[in-house]
């Protein structure tokens, strides 16, 4: 199958220039599985919490989500891509999967960088893989990177890829994909937006650079740093399902969770 990520430079609040231009950059790839960057219809730069409540929307309701599954179906492709959600009183920097059949689900960030504290709840659901019928997908965003618990714990569950959307700021996540695949042996699609986001003194640059990642930690493809374009690349998935190392060692079937107790029970 083909996957790619979807690299662009998101305007602050213009939900529907964003979409339109998500739109066109999906139509315009032959990917199988696409991946849109983190709040990709709205920006990322809040300065306050009913801001960030007004650009949110329900899911799988709202219009984003709505207009990810029309091109879809259109296209016959799955699609992840990072929102705002709304969700009674509360919102969530949240990711949602659809297919060529409509809505499948979605996912709310686990660990929360930055500003991110003041506008968002903390995901309250975990991780959670779904099967497309073609291949098992978990979704990860941005920081999530960070603490190698994220991908270990979608892998465990049987993800063969593993969708990232992102905003990445800080240097590091597109060297660290490789570790994060090859200590896991799966392939990841980190979708990354460009440009920099400055609002009312606060402002941000976003460092592009979208990476596709093989299960053997290898780059399969990676965008500029701050070019608009749809990076894909042609994978076999079963690749993901190998998690042998050599003759006598497994990825899973070493492991030795009764001695790993510290990484539950201690907490600062």
């Amino acid at each position: 199958m083909k996957i790619g990520a979807v690299q662009f430079e998101p305007l602050f609040g213009e939900v529907d220039k964003n979409l339109g231009l998500a739109r066109s950059l999906i139509m315009k790839s032959d990917a199988d599985l696409l991946v849109l960057p983190e709040l990709f219809n709205t920006g990322y730069v809040f300065t306050s919490k009913e801001e960030a409540i007004s650009l949110s929307e329900e899911i799988p309701h709202g219009k984003t989500t709505r207009m990810l599954c029309d091109v879809a179906k259109k296209e016959g492709i799955f699609i992840a891509g990072g929102i705002a959600e709304k969700s009674g009183n509360r919102i969530f920097n949240s990711a949602v999967l659809v297919s060529p059949d409509g809505y499948i689900g979605r996912y709310r960030k686990v660990h929360l960088f930055l500003e991110e504290k003041l506008w968002f709840d903390p995901g309250d659901e975990g991780f959670r893989v779904y099967d497309t019928g073609v291949c098992k997908v978990g979704i990860m965003i941005c920081f999530d990177w960070f603490f190698p618990e994220s991908m270990r714990v979608l892998s465990l569950m049987g993800a063969d890829i593993i969708c990232h959307p992102a905003n990445l700021v800080m240097p590091f996540c597109q060297d660290a994909m490789k570790t994060r695949c090859l200590e896991n042996h799966v392939f990841a699609i980190t979708a990354n937006r460009t440009g920099t986001e400055s609002r009312e003194g606060k402002s941000l640059h976003f460092t592009g650079g979208s990476q596709i990642t093989g299960p053997d930690g290898g780059v399969l493809c990676r965008a500029g740093e701050d070019s608009e374009e749809t990076g894909v690349a042609e994978i076999d998935v079963k690749a993901a399902r190998d998690k042998k190392v050599n003759f006598y060692n497994n990825l899973f079937a070493d492991r030795r969770p009764g001695c790993y107790g510290e990484l539950v029970v201690k907490s600062l």
